[in-house]
């Protein structure tokens, strides 16, 4: 099996590739721009193995993409590329349109013309799978769970912007013929997430014994996925999903962001005790524009038709997640001495909520 892997150095794409090329064994090309969430030490398993390449280019390069996907003659493509930033798309949503629609545009048809090139079985068995996230639904209110069917309600430029893309896969798909299959994810968590996001950034600021800002009163809810649960769902949704077709993929662990918070500090507490308990360090400071309230994905058609169940509960997996940037400083600390772990794209004076 020949997959492409587009934003394999970001968090989900980099689990993803590591996952495919050491867990079943496929030959990987994996295509990421590297731009700030891009990592290439976030492959460091790969390096070196006969079945993995790295290639660095953007996927809004037309040529690029041909040249890639012809010289490397994939089964599947598999495209996590995208800016994925909500605060970021507000300060500077030019960039996400560009990647997250125009990028998308540009793949779908490299990819398409790849494919009308396939002749027999070959053809046939030829997916491209286009990866999103649950923010296209809007906010959901106290009750209910976002299904496939659920209307786009998207709220930030970054959500917006992931809306449009799904809309195109799926044209590609009706329009051309494309064997597209779409899938929405929930909250990612694990190891290799970059620093400057909820969970990891919680961890860091409070091993540093720095504040912990909370939006609010941190009363949003989010279900949280662990990476590696995801990253094998990918590979189930390409393999037995329908093309035409959307999968919602959800790790049936929802919690207010208050909530994460203070597990995280009782985690650490428990493995790196201080004098005072890291909870003391929340803040909580004013809520971001546009901040939906609830996100809860409803995972029922995978987990039924195609056969994917989480192997982690909230509880697991950030344990897991606190001991793997506990062990890997060597990853990390390059990261933050880049901002100070401060989220980019933000005014850099203004303080930064987790």
């Amino acid at each position: 099996m020949r997959v492409i892997v587009t934003g394999g150095a970001g968090f989900i794409g980099s689990a993803l590739v590591r996952y495919l090329v050491l867990e079943k064994g496929y030959d990987v090309l994996t295509i990421d721009a590297l731009t700030y969430a891009g990592c290439e030490a976030s492959l460091k398993e790969v390096e070196g193995k006969s079945t993995h390449q790295f290639l660095h280019a953007n996927i809004c390069d037309r040529a690029a993409m041909d040249a890639a996907i012809t010289g490397f003659r994939p089964d599947r493509i598999m495209h996590l590329a995208a800016e994925s930033h909500v605060d970021r798309s507000i300060t500077g949503a030019a960039d996400f349109i560009q990647t997250n629609v125009v990028g998308s545009f540009t793949l779908l048809e490299a990819a398409r013309a790849y494919w009308n090139g396939l002749e027999g079985e070959a053809k046939a068995a030829f997916r491209f799978l286009h990866v999103s996230t649950d923010e296209v639904y809007g906010s959901l209110g106290d009750e209910g769970l976002f299904e496939e069917t659920t209307p786009y309600d998207p709220s930030s430029p970054y959500s917006a912007s992931k809306a449009a893309s799904d809309h195109l896969a799926k044209a590609w798909q009706r329009t051309y013929g494309l064997p597209v299959v779409v899938s929405n994810c929930s909250n990612n968590y694990g190891p290799y997430h970059f620093p400057e996001k909820l969970i990891p950034l919680t961890i860091l600021n409070a091993l540093a014994g720095r504040p912990l800002p909370v939006y609010g009163k941190g009363e949003n809810i989010r279900d949280w996925l662990y990476v590696d649960d995801h990253a094998r769902a990918l590979d189930i949704i390409i393999e037995r999903g329908e093309p035409g077709e959307t999968y919602n993929v959800g790790g049936r662990n929802e919690r207010k962001n208050i909530d994460v918070v203070l597990r995280i500090c009782a985690v650490l507490d428990a493995l790196v005790p201080t004098d005072s308990p890291r909870a003391n360090l929340i803040e909580y400071v004013t809520d971001r524009p546009g901040h939906d309230a609830r996100y809860a994905i409803d995972a029922t058609r995978l987990e039924n038709e195609l056969g994917w169940k989480a192997q982690e509960n909230f509880d697991s997996g950030i344990e897991k997640t606190v001991r793997w940037y506990l062990d890997n400083e060597w990853w990390w600390q390059p990261l933050r001495e880049q901002y100070d772990g401060q989220r980019l794209g933000l005014d850099k004076t203004a303080k930064v909520p987790a």
